[in-house]
């Protein structure tokens, strides 16, 4: 249909090599806007969606469009600096760096709808720990920090890599608020990998499973 809105993310034919071992086959996926969950179990190739997507991995075929445009071929700072911002699967906090060091690393732009102020706004576990070492904050504490990170710098796409690894139940249920709060209010687009059956199919209204590699099928979510 003419005028109809681009996706926010699309995948299409994407295949992925580790050398002779093929990670990704043929996946097709789209995430016209909100929230999309993607789960599998360990070694379906969840990570490596998300490290080709992020400019980290370079697909052997296929392509990823970000709100029509072509990324696949770009860099990873490329990626971000058009608009999609990374939690990674274990954080990646520095020890040697505080709170504040780490929401200072993103490069802000100009009139940016996310600073760090705000991210103290919305994480106020953070501001009390600002001059805290990334080695002397809480798993949950941690993850806040990532997310904030990748809110500084304004991104309109989210992607997260197993965001509920190793929270306690009482964390899960505040970054599933979190996220649908982030979507329906201000308008955030997330792709979200999990294993966690329950958070993904909590917060997304569309859940697509991967097995080894493919995506199976993508169903709508309970919620």
């Amino acid at each position: 249909m003419a005028g109809t809105k681009k996706p926010i993310l699309q995948v299409s034919g994407l295949d992925v090599h580790y050398g002779a071992a093929q990670a990704l086959h043929r996946v097709d996926l789209t995430l016209q806007s909100g929230i999309l969950s993607v789960i599998g179990r360990n070694g379906m190739g969840k990570t490596t969606l998300c490290d080709t997507i992020m400019g980290m991995k370079q697909p052997s075929k296929g392509a990823i469009t970000f709100a029509g445009q072509s990324i696949a071929a770009m860099p990873a700072y490329e990626i971000q600096r058009l608009g999609i911002g990374y939690v990674p699967q274990g954080r990646r906090t520095w020890p040697s760096l505080t709170v504040d060091e780490h929401l200072r690393l993103p490069r802000a732009r100009s009139g940016a709808a996310w600073t760090r102020e705000r991210a103290y706004d919305v994480f106020p576990r953070l501001a009390e720990r600002r001059s805290n070492g990334g080695d002397m904050l809480s798993g949950g504490e941690k993850q806040m920090l990532a997310i904030a990170r990748a809110l500084i710098g304004d991104p309109r796409l989210l992607v997260m890599d197993e965001p509920t690894e190793g929270l306690a139940p009482v964390i899960v249920d505040q970054l599933a608020a979190l996220l649908r709060r982030l979507a329906e209010k201000e308008g955030l687009n997330v792709l979200l990998i999990e294993q966690n059956f329950a958070f993904a199919t909590n917060v997304a209204p569309w859940v697509a499973v991967m097995v080894n590699g493919q995506v199976e099928v993508v169903v709508e979510a309970a919620v």
